[in-house]
């Protein structure tokens, strides 16, 4: 699950028109699926109080993510949402309100950050400019490892609200020529995932660095029982005890072999 060996290089083009066409049949099936295994997720472990942010995707505000938060409020955590309204990008108020939001949340201690798609990506840019204060990160579907924007079917979105975002905003630099990410980091996947080219979500596995792999749609990621037990799993993990995931053993099949 955490290993990914001999990633090759990502494809140009963003994923098949049918996972695309298909993408919200199947995040209702998601949901469906969630509501069956949601008995399983009274065994997920339990929070140290540590706080928590949760960051949407391109188009998302933190309705989107509410139920997820809701479940890590009930673990124990003290979760909060970005409350910055309808992610559409880096924007400069995007950008300003997410770094003024961790530095005050930080003043507790150090803050786990999950970001969903987009908000992935903003996650671990807030990890490698201000690592003392990210614990951890968990990506979800997010496209971090991305060289073309043809790799997602969002493209024309983001290009058409790039007039609204900071100067010099678009992909960050290729992730080989980055320095080593700064905090433990686990990238949630799914080779059906319908809006992004899934190997644009991993990375080559590293000391505190792991892909873990999912069945899920895109738009299902943030209602996904395997994906909120991941999510639970990472978040638990003691300061400095960091160990790739291990899927328990009554949800084992539930996640798909690499």
């Amino acid at each position: 699950m955490s290993a990914l060996p001999d990633i090759p290089p990502p494809d140009r083009h963003a994923p098949s028109l049918l996972w695309y066409l298909t993408e919200p049949t199947r995040a209702v099936v998601d949901i469906g699926q969630f509501a069956a295994a949601r008995s399983l997720l009274r065994a997920a472990p339990s929070g140290d109080g540590h706080t928590v942010l949760v960051l949407p995707g391109l188009g998302g505000g933190d309705g989107t993510t509410g139920l997820l938060r809701r479940f890590l409020v009930g673990l124990g955590y003290d979760v909060h949402g970005w409350g910055l309204g309808r992610n559409i990008g880096p924007s400069v108020d995007a950008v300003r309100g997410m770094r003024v939001l961790l530095r005050d949340l930080a003043a507790a201690g150090p803050v786990s950050l999950v970001g969903w798609s987009l908000g992935g990506i903003f996650a671990r840019e807030l990890a490698r400019e201000m690592p003392e204060l990210v614990r951890l990160v968990v990506t979800l579907g997010s496209p971090y490892a991305m060289t073309d924007l043809r790799q997602t079917r969002v493209n024309p979105v983001y290009r058409l609200l790039a007039r609204f975002y900071v100067a010099g905003a678009g992909m960050p630099p290729p992730e080989h020529t980055r320095p080593p990410f700064p905090v433990p980091a686990t990238s949630v996947y799914s080779k059906s995932d319908g809006i992004v080219a899934w190997r644009t979500c991993v990375e080559e596995p590293a000391a505190h660095r792991e892909n873990v792999a999912v069945t899920s749609s895109h738009l299902g990621y943030g209602h996904n029982a395997t994906v909120w037990w991941v999510v639970a799993d990472r978040l638990a993990q003691p300061v400095g005890q960091w160990r790739p995931f291990t899927p328990p053993p009554g949800m084992a099949r539930m996640f798909p072999a690499v």
